[in-house]
C-alpha cells in the first residue's frame, strides 16, 4: 500500500464516473453505466476492483474476452444478465462469475430489470492485455499500456 493511501474509506463519497471510453455508436448502451472505481484509492496495482451500478436498459460493456486479464464480478443487489457465448443467465445477488484470460468466449452483463443493478467487478491489470469485441468489429491492444480503440483489421478509430 502507499504511503499515502487510506487504509479504508465509506464508498458512498467516492466519484462516479458514468459510460465508457468505446467510440460510437458503442458507447450508446454503456452510457448510463455508473462505475466507482475502487481499488487505486488504495493503491492497489496488481487488480482493479470498481463497484459498478447498472441502471435499467445498461449494459456493463460491449459483449468481450481478454488475452490476458482474468476477471470476477459478484452482484451484491439487483438481477443482471450474463450474456456469453453460451447464452443467457439470470444473476441474483450473491452470484458469481468469472472469466479466464485467454478464454474466446465474449461476456457481458445486462439489466433488463426496471431496477438498479450493483455489483462488484475485479481484474487483473496486464499491461499487455488485448480486449476482443465478439459482436462488433473493435478490438483494444496494449489496452492497459494506453492503448486505443481499432477494426479488427488495426485501423484505429478516432479519438
Amino acid at each position: 500500500m502507499s504511503e499515502h493511501a487510506p487504509a479504508a474509506l465509506e464508498v458512498s463519497g467516492i466519484e462516479e464516473h458514468a459510460g465508457s471510453s468505446y467510440p460510437a455508436p458503442f458507447d450508446a448502451p454503456v452510457a448510463p453505466r455508473l462505475r466507482r472505481v475502487l481499488g487505486e484509492l488504495f493503491g492497489l496495482t496488481d487488480f482493479g476492483v470498481n463497484l459498478v451500478t447498472l441502471p435499467p436498459g445498461a449494459w456493463s460493456s460491449q459483449r468481450h474476452w481478454h488475452s490476458q486479464e482474468d476477471e470476477f464480478v459478484y452482484i451484491l443487489s439487483g438481477t443482471p444478465t450474463l450474456v456469453t457465448d453460451d447464452g443467457r443467465t439470470d444473476l441474483a445477488p450473491g452470484f458469481s462469475a468469472g472469466f479466464k484470460a485467454g478464454t474466446e468466449n465474449g461476456h457481458h452483463l445486462v439489466n433488463d430489470s426496471d431496477t438498479d443493478a450493483v455489483y462488484l467487478e475485479i481484474g487483473s491489470r496486464k499491461e499487455d492485455d488485448d480486449g476482443h469485441y465478439a459482436d462488433i468489429d473493435l478490438q483494444i491492444l496494449g489496452r492497459a499500456g494506453g492503448g486505443w480503440f481499432t477494426h479488427r483489421d488495426g485501423k484505429p478509430y478516432p479519438k
